[in-house]
C-alpha cells in the first residue's frame, strides 16, 4: 500500500501533493473538480449556503436568539435589520397588503397601535415613540383620542385609516381581553382585516393561547427574542413605501 510522504516531506505545495504516492490521485481529482490545492480533495464535504447572521449591540441576534436569519425582499441591502425565516413567512402577506394600500389609499396612516389601557404610559408609549423615531405614522390613543370625542368612534376611524394593526400583547392585555372591553373590539376588527401583527411583550404565546387561540395563531414578533427597538425597526421596514 502506498504511504503518504507528508510526515517526512510535507505537502507544502501543489507539486508535493501531486508527487505523493498516497495523495497524488486525490489531488488530481480535486484539481479537476475545482482547483483546490494543498491536499484538499473532491471528497471534502461542503455545506450549503446558509442565511447570514447579524448580532445586535447587546450580542443578541436581531433575527431572534441566534437562529438562522434572512433578508425579506422589502428590506434594503444596507439595512442592519435581519429576520428569521418564520418571520419573513408571517410578514410577507402583511407587506403585500401594505403595498396594495399604498397605491389605492396613499393617505392612510401606517400603523394602528392596539394596547391595554394600563400600558398607555409604559410599554405602549415606548413602542409608539420608537416607531415614530423610525418615521412611522402611528395612531395612538394617548395623542389621537381627543377630549370629548367618543372613544369607539375614534377607534373605528383609526382602524379604517391605518394600513396595519399592531397588537401589543402584555400581561395587562391578557387580563383585559376576557372582559370584552375596548381592546377586544379592536382585536376583532383587526383580525377580520388580515393586517395584524401581534407584538408579545412580558408574556408568552403559551399564555396568550389561554385567552385567545385566534390571536395566538398569528405569528408575530416577541421582545423575548429581540429588543423593543429591533421590533420597531422591523415594523418600520414593513410599512415603508
Amino acid at each position: 500500500m502506498a504511504r503518504c510522504t507528508a510526515p517526512a516531506r510535507g505537502h507544502r505545495s501543489a507539486a508535493a501533493a501531486a508527487n505523493c504516492p498516497a495523495c497524488g490521485s486525490r489531488y488530481a481529482r480535486s484539481s479537476y473538480y475545482g482547483g483546490y490545492g494543498g491536499g484538499y480533495s473532491s471528497d471534502q464535504s461542503h455545506s450549503s449556503p446558509s442565511y447570514s447572521s447579524s448580532k445586535s449591540s447587546s450580542g443578541r441576534s436581531t433575527g431572534g436568539s441566534g437562529r438562522r436569519t434572512a433578508k425579506p425582499r422589502w428590506s434594503g441591502a444596507g439595512s442592519p435589520v435581519w429576520y428569521t425565516p418564520e418571520q419573513v413567512q408571517a410578514l410577507t402577506p402583511v407587506r403585500e397588503n401594505v403595498e396594495n394600500l399604498a397605491v389605492s389609499q396613499p393617505d392612510l396612516r401606517d400603523v394602528f397601535l392596539c394596547h391595554a389601557w394600563d400600558d398607555r404610559q409604559s410599554s405602549a408609549k415606548e413602542l409608539h415613540d420608537l416607531l415614530e423615531s423610525c418615521g412611522v405614522r402611528v395612531w395612538f390613543s394617548e395623542k389621537d383620542l381627543g377630549l370629548g370625542v367618543p372613544m369607539m368612534r375614534a377607534i373605528d376611524k383609526g382602524l379604517v385609516n391605518s394600513r396595519i394593526g399592531i397588537v401589543l400583547v402584555t400581561p395587562a392585555m391578557l387580563r383585559r381581553l376576557p372582559a370584552e372591553g375596548v381592546a377586544d373590539k379592536e382585536l376583532s376588527a383587526l383580525l377580520r382585516r388580515e393586517r395584524l401583527i401581534p407584538v408579545v411583550h412580558g408574556t408568552t404565546y403559551e399564555e396568550l393561547e389561554q385567552v385567545s387561540l385566534l390571536l395566538a395563531s398569528r405569528a408575530g414578533l416577541s421582545t423575548a427574542e429581540e429588543t423593543m427597538a429591533e421590533v420597531a425597526a422591523k415594523i418600520a421596514e414593513l410599512v415603508a413605501t
